[in-house]
């Protein structure tokens, strides 16, 4: 999840505001590119080569919703079936990249007539940054049942930005410089360090700076780690906490343009229950603003000390 840091060198707030602004830079930032690879008859690949973008960072490295939303998108180009939509993503984080350039390989372990399983693992000079596991497939037919309703709390702001007081603690450098990116409009929880009893959790409105832009697998990858660690609200000194993986359900079918959602911010919210020997679960959802659940997620990550090489 988030953590405070500095802005990465050589970035100044103002250019990373600048970048925000640009039409566009979700889409360039999350960018892969194919590249021709050889291929097994029975398991295909396809490799892809992207670019880390310094305006995503989140203290140790990259904002790891981030890596996730770029992963999503090389397994979607991977697929690249209309009726095939991403049901689950897996990542495992291995190192945290630099910015600059980093090599994508999808494999498709198993396609079967209705679910395909892949693996992706991206590398950077060779070492391993992230392993993960998806699984696309084909709508079923089945009973549609749901009880996880949003929560009742005050709707988005009408103006398309982020709450004033995190603005003011992002250029500030005591909130991650990566927000800037994002607009985040807190509802749900207390603020993290502050050394509160009050439950472990964290919920916002979250969208991309593009007010343009649909909601699709991609973003929601993103908005799924796009918060502080709700155990932050029990300490009283800044902590980071690197993630050792993410796992993401998508609710809603999002395998192409045509069944994005529409543009606006959605609602996560995030808890945790445990956290022990330095390691807490954290579980998530995401809703549209009508209420719709599009997607789920839980990650496990450590709790650390700033100070920790």
């Amino acid at each position: 999840m988030a953590d405070p840091s500095a802005a990465p060198a050589g970035i100044s707030p103002a250019q990373a505001a600048a970048h925000a602004q640009e039409p566009g830079a979700f889409e360039r930032d999350t960018a892969v590119t194919r590249v021709p690879s050889g291929s097994e008859v029975d398991r295909p690949e396809a490799s892809f080569r992207a670019e880390v973008s310094p305006y995503w960072r989140a203290g140790r490295g990259p904002h790891g919703g981030y890596l996730a939303a770029m992963l999503t998108r090389a397994l979607l180009e991977a697929v690249g079936d209309a009726e095939r939509a991403p049901r689950s993503i897996t990542i495992h984080y291995a190192r945290a990249p630099a910015p600059g350039p980093v090599s994508i390989r999808v494999v498709h372990e198993r396609t079967g007539r209705s679910l395909s399983t892949l693996s992706a693992r991206m590398e950077q000079e060779g070492k391993l940054i992230a392993l993960a596991l998806a699984a696309f497939s084909v709508s079923w037919s089945a009973p549609e049942l749901a009880e996880a309703p949003m929560p009742l709390l005050p709707g988005p702001d009408r103006a398309h930005e982020t709450t004033p007081w995190l603005t003011e603690r992002v250029l500030a450098g005591t909130a991650p410089q990566f927000l800037q990116q994002m607009v985040v409009q807190p509802r749900v929880g207390e603020p993290p360090f502050s050394g509160s009893q009050a439950p472990m959790q964290a919920g916002a409105w979250l969208g991309l700076r593009d007010s343009s832009r649909p909601v699709d697998a991609i973003s929601l990858a993103l908005f799924s780690d796009a918060l502080y660690s709700p155990p932050f609200v029990r300490l009283s000194e800044p902590a980071t906490s690197p993630t050792v993986d993410l796992t993401i359900h998508f609710r809603r079918s999002f395998a192409s343009a045509e069944t994005a959602g529409p543009p606006g911010l959605c609602f996560a919210q995030f808890n945790t229950r445990l956290a022990h020997e330095g390691f807490f679960e954290e579980d998530g959802i995401i809703w549209a603003a009508d209420g719709t659940l599009l997607a789920q997620s839980r990650q496990l990550a450590i709790l650390m000390p700033l100070n920790i090489g």
